[in-house]
């Protein structure tokens, strides 16, 4: 009998324990129906309770993974209440609710394991998960590359394919405001930041295709991005082997003006030293970027987003040894390497937004942003290359060196390519909603002025002879013949460009919710169209029009089974942007159209409980049919258009994803997606476009020790089939085709924390400052296995044919962490 007394009393003390670490946060602004700060407002859920303050502001803490019912009351109102609250661990979810005097209020907002339950079939994620997952490149990017549908096999690299696009086929929009990239980097390891810092984000939705009309003109993806308003001062630091990067959140006592201002370095070196190049690298990578907000009244907002970001590369390579082939004809190829590289990226923003709320059912926005870059690309290398068999004898001093030369030779790339782009938005964006009808519009003007000079050769010289184009001017006929043509590179561009594009966008929708036998209907009906002017230095001046409607419907049935349902179908056109224009010889060609693509999307998304806690399954089928295709090479993460639209191409697959608490109190999720796209390029048939990826898995788990629940796991594991490795220089992609390996990498991140909002200390003890702290360890490619991203061909002077030497992405890689936040 008193066993089993202190047993329950030990059993419910630890169920206790638990539910009190697994909390999340709702927070916002209560304000009644004349837009006023209410203050003094019960807000309670059944495990806690809070007043709003003289400003109308609050915080309450709620048990995270479980459903939990939110009422605001107060003297002289009626009260709202927020049903089937569901929020993560850590999770913070604003909420801004305006108090009625003369009508009762139920607000039902389900909210999943990965964020609010959408009807319009954008995927949310919790940015403290992307805060915590461990990647090469950590931020918003790497988790979305773990997401059924997104595909990337550089890890060093920002950049994303969705479902079959390429890298120039994605909006990303920070508080409304699109946001750019640089247009010359061509490597992964030439990038640095990813424009998004993720130690900023409140809110972070993303969709992979069927996407509404008030997002912009791209084929693939939206990536909407939310900055925070900070309610409170706030100081975060982080500090790695990879770089450090700080965060400040500060509010004024009125609370009229808020701001967050984040800086990053980061070192690339960790990386770039475990591959297989051999270099003296030297890079720095920093920005500085700042959201501020002041709060004229509760009327008139006006925000602000800046950035200056610097990226300078500096790379001499040194030597280099591939081992590649098979287990009967092993084979080497040794490099070394002369000269340096020296590129340069300077990039800032400034962005002004005007948010103006007429009333409780209007809200009027005014955008102006300005974008401008200099890049330089200058680099002299020569690299004199050695193909040979490996030796294999175990008993041999040289065992694994290259041995029997089977092909030398030398290869000087030159490059002096400059890039100056300014780009001028002003915008106005407006939404009124009433009785759960919405009409949203918008009108956008938009200049470009890009001045480009690319200048870039490769010479290559095989057994000390230039080997030249494999065009009819350079056919070799002696001794027949005298052979005087000129010494030309083997690949070369030399171009001037100056480009100024005027656009003109505009968008409308609608939408609504009904009844329908008990069961609840959600459409949104849009139509978006733009008209474009490139006016091209030496060429014909060029305008042409789009209009792309698109519609979304989502059904809701009234069935035990909590199921969603939704269906999108719509056009999504990309008018050109600056390099869909230049075709591979650099010449600008203004009459390049708009591709076209037709999205029919199939989604289901099914919350369910197993083993007691929330779990939610989509999935998701879709077709592209595109038209009008630039088609493109790509290697690495340079895109090189043909700027022709002489193709044609689609796309389909399906998307899987479990989601929710695999583990009490944590997020993860398991991702499945299969792709096919093929491109038909002047009708000579259908081949595999850059990007068919087929099978993606995606992992993201996260784990502790139930008795050290303060230690935790991170789990990073993705697995993509190999895509198109591309062809030799000249090559017919319809006559020459083969695939990369698989990408396979796992990447693992442990760390203990002393303090979070769970865990606090005394005002006698040394860790009271600190709103949070931890600190621990990363393992990049958790396996060391070996991915590669293009391939190196080089000739042997025996068969004359070329060998595809993969060319190595980064092995194990160990990094030490720390994050503190005051």
């Amino acid at each position: 009998m008193k066993f089993s007394k202190l047993f329950l009393t030990v059993f419910f003390l630890c169920s206790f324990l638990a539910m009190r670490a697994q909390t999340a946060t709702i927070t916002g602004v209560v304000l009644d129906e004349d837009n006023r700060p209410l203050g003094n407002v019960n807000i309670s859920s059944k495990a806690n309770g809070t007043f709003t303050d003289n400003n109308g502001f609050y915080i309450l803490k709620v048990i995270a993974d479980i459903e939990n019912t939110i009422t605001f009351s107060h003297l002289g109102h009626k009260n709202i209440v927020i049903q089937k609250l569901i929020l993560t661990t850590n999770e913070t979810y604003e909420f801004n609710p305006v108090m009625k005097i003369e009508v009762q209020q139920v607000d039902g907002v389900v909210v999943t394991p990965t964020g609010e339950k959408s009807v319009d079939g954008i995927v949310s994620i919790s940015p403290e998960v992307v805060r915590k997952m461990p990647g090469a490149n950590a931020g918003v990017e790497n988790v979305l590359k773990l997401l059924p549908g997104v595909s990337s096999n550089n890890e060093l690299s920002t950049q994303y394919a969705v479902r079959g696009g390429n890298y120039d086929e994605n909006l990303v929009y920070i508080n409304d405001i699109e946001v750019y990239r640089p247009f010359l980097i061509r490597s992964g390891q030439q990038e640095g930041f990813s424009f998004v810092n993720s130690n900023m984000v409140q809110r972070l939705a993303f969709s992979p295709g069927g996407f509404q009309a008030r997002y912009g003109d791209k084929l693939s993806s939206v990536l909407d991005i939310t900055y925070k308003n900070p309610s409170q001062f706030g100081l975060q630091i982080e500090g790695s082997l990879l770089g450090v990067n700080g965060t400040v959140e500060t509010i004024s006592r009125n609370k009229n003006f808020s701001g967050i201002m984040g800086v990053r370095y980061r070192d690339n070196s960790l990386f770039v030293n475990s591959q297989q190049t051999k270099t003296n690298f030297n890079p720095a990578f920093a920005d500085l970027q700042s959201y501020l907000t002041y709060r004229f009244n509760r009327k008139f907002h006006l925000n602000f987003l800046g950035n200056i970001s610097l990226n300078n590369y500096r790379n001499e390579p040194l030597t280099r040894q591939t081992n590649f082939g098979t287990l009967s004809d092993p084979m080497a190829l040794l490099v070394f390497y002369e000269g340096q590289e020296k590129n340069k990226y300077a990039t800032s923003l400034g962005a002004l937004k005007a948010d103006y709320y007429v009333n409780e059912n209007t809200a009027l926005n005014f955008i102006a942003s300005l974008y401008h870059t200099t890049e330089e690309e200058y680099s002299d290398v020569i690299a004199a290359y050695e193909l040979g068999a490996v030796d294999t004898d175990l008993g041999s001093e040289n065992l694994g060196e290259a041995i029997g030369t089977r092909g030398i030779g030398t290869q000087f790339n030159r490059a002096r390519n400059d890039l100056d782009a300014l780009i001028l938005n002003i915008e106005h964006k407006a939404k009124y909603s009433k009785n759960k009808k919405s009409l949203e519009w918008g009108i956008k003007y938009t200049h470009e002025d890009i001045r480009d000079q690319i200048r870039e050769a490769e010479f290559i010289d095989s057994v000390g002879f230039l080997v030249r184009p494999p065009l009819d001017e350079f056919v070799n006929n002696q001794p027949q013949d005298p052979f005087n043509a000129p010494i030309v590179p083997f690949e070369g561009i030399n171009a001037r460009n100056f480009v100024k594009t005027n656009r003109f966008s505009a968008y409308v929708q609608f939408s609504d919710q009904f009844k329908w036998k008990n069961h609840d209907i959600y459409y949104n009906l849009g139509m978006r169209a733009q008209r474009w002017t490139v006016n091209a230095e030496g060429y014909q001046k060029n305008t042409q029009s789009i209009f792309s409607p698109r519609g979304q419907i989502a059904l809701k049935p009234n069935w035990d089974k909590d199921m969603l349902f939704r269906f999108a179908v719509g056009s999504y056109q990309q008018p050109p942007f600056y390099r869909e224009l230049r075709d591979i010889n650099g010449n600008i060609r203004p009459e390049v159209k708009a591709q076209k693509s037709v999205h029919f999307v199939l989604g289901n998304e099914y919350s369910l409980t197993l083993w007691n806690r929330p779990f939610t399954f989509f999935s998701q089928a879709y077709y592209k049919k595109l038209n009008n295709v630039n088609a493109y090479t790509l290697e690495d993460v340079r895109i090189r258009y043909a700027a022709d639209n002489d193709a044609k191409a689609y796309a389909y697959g399906i998307d899987l994803r479990m989601n929710g608490a695999f583990v009490p109190g944590t997020t993860s999720w398991v991702s499945i997606g299969y792709l096919k796209t093929e491109e038909n390029i002047n009708e000579r048939g259908y081949i595999s476009r850059p990007t068919d990826q087929r099978l993606k898995v995606g992992i993201l788990f996260q784990d502790y020790i139930p008795t050290i629940p303060n230690l935790r796991m991170y789990l990073n594991l993705v697995y993509n089939t190999g895509v198109p490795g591309g062809s030799p220089n000249y090559a017919d992609p319809y006559i020459f085709q083969n695939r990369l390996r698989d990408y396979r990498r796992a990447d693992l991140g442990i760390s203990y924390i002393f303090v979070d909002t769970n865990k606090k200390y005394p005002k006698n003890h040394w860790l009271y400052q600190f709103e949070e702290l931890n600190v621990g360890f990363e393992i990049f490619n958790l396996f060391n296995n070996q991915n590669s991203i293009t391939n190196t061909w080089v000739r042997d002077v025996e068969s004359k044919q070329q060998f595809a030497v993969p060319n190595f992405m980064t092995t194990r890689v160990l990094n030490l962490k720390l994050r503190m936040r005051f």
